[in-house]
């Protein structure tokens, strides 16, 4: 008898259950609702629609601070834009004949290729060489791919300025070698208008050789392991083995570092700002230390015609070799 009432007890709190869930499903389903259907129902799959008005402060910092100032930089270097005029009105292409004419813009353009040509060089020849010396999945390897992209990390401004301190005549550089040999070094590291680009170019390589080192690093990891077994087996040395094999293999690797060098230098201004201000004697003055000179004078307008020019340029080159680049990828591999 006790076991019959506590079946029956049972059943009827069942029974109150399922009458309880219908009548708040009912209720659910008067006041407009939807009763939960668990996690395999339909409604849990529905995936919450946010308004899209909540992209809208995103929205407006982009259009203010990249999207107008880029679509005005096709409008003011036709204009008479500049601190000398009281409005702006159409000039045609004055702007543009008035840079053509001076002399300071070839000298700017040839200084920039040749700063971009030389950073390339040297970024890629130090983010290969690190990549190579630290390949192997060591702490020591680890702890020192983490110092060399440390500079990716620091502000160019900063950089340039630190050098700056360290490259003058009285600065760190020249004391230290003055007590090493005993005589006072007085070296003008920042005065020769042959070999201040150099340097400058040097600095640039060493601050994002870091971002070329782990570049080139995931290019290494990807290479399979049975074909430089393979050649070890065929008794290739350890630089026959890399220049055949793994350097072409890097193609992809290259083509990236190659082409965000390039077009990365040719748009520089801070670390030479800071280093030389473009001097001594102009050797230093890469396009956008020329185009900040012009806009400080107030003529706006042709500053931004310059920066027009500097677009046409970097579109210029950058497509030429990134093309020929992925051709030499289809080849190689």
């Amino acid at each position: 008898m006790r076991d019959t009432s506590v079946l029956d007890a049972a059943r009827n709190a069942a029974s109150g259950r399922e009458t309880g869930a219908s009548t708040g499903a009912s209720r659910l389903r008067r006041r407009g609702g939807r009763p939960f259907t668990g996690p395999r129902g339909g409604s849990a799959k529905r995936r919450v629609q946010h308004p899209w008005w909540f992209a809208l402060p995103a929205l407006a910092v982009f259009a203010a601070f990249f999207l107008v100032p880029n679509v005005l930089n096709f409008f003011y270097p036709f204009t008479n834009w500049s601190a000398f005029h009281s409005s702006i009105s159409f000039a045609g292409l004055s702007n543009f004949r008035t840079i053509a004419h001076d002399g300071s813009l070839q000298l700017a353009l040839r200084t920039t290729l040749e700063y971009a040509v030389g950073v390339a060089v040297f970024q890629n020849g130090f983010g290969l060489i690190l990549a190579l010396l630290l390949e192997k999945d060591t702490r020591f390897n680890r702890f020192f791919r983490a110092v060399f992209f440390l500079p990716v990390l620091l502000s160019a401004l900063a950089v340039g300025y630190v050098f700056q301190a360290l490259l003058n005549q009285d600065g760190a550089v020249n004391a230290l070698l003055s007590d090493l040999t005993g005589t006072h070094v007085d070296i003008a590291w920042l005065g020769s208008t042959t070999w201040t680009l150099v340097l400058l170019t040097v600095i640039h390589g060493w601050k994002w050789m870091g971002l070329a080192m782990l570049v080139y690093l995931a290019g290494l990891k990807s290479i399979p392991g049975d074909v430089t077994e393979a050649a070890a087996l065929d008794g290739a040395g350890a630089w026959r083995a890399f220049w055949s094999i793994r350097f072409p293999m890097l193609a992809p690797a290259l083509t990236f570092n190659v082409t965000t060098a390039l077009i990365g230098s040719m748009n520089t201004f801070d670390i030479v700002q800071a280093t030389t201000k473009g001097g001594p004697a102009d050797s230093t003055q890469v396009f956008n230390i020329y185009m900040f000179r012009i806009f400080g004078e107030g003529l706006y307008a042709q500053a931004s015609a310059m920066s027009l020019v500097l677009f046409a340029v970097v579109v210029v080159i950058a497509i030429p070799v990134i093309l020929g680049m992925r051709r030499r990828e289809r080849v190689l591999l």
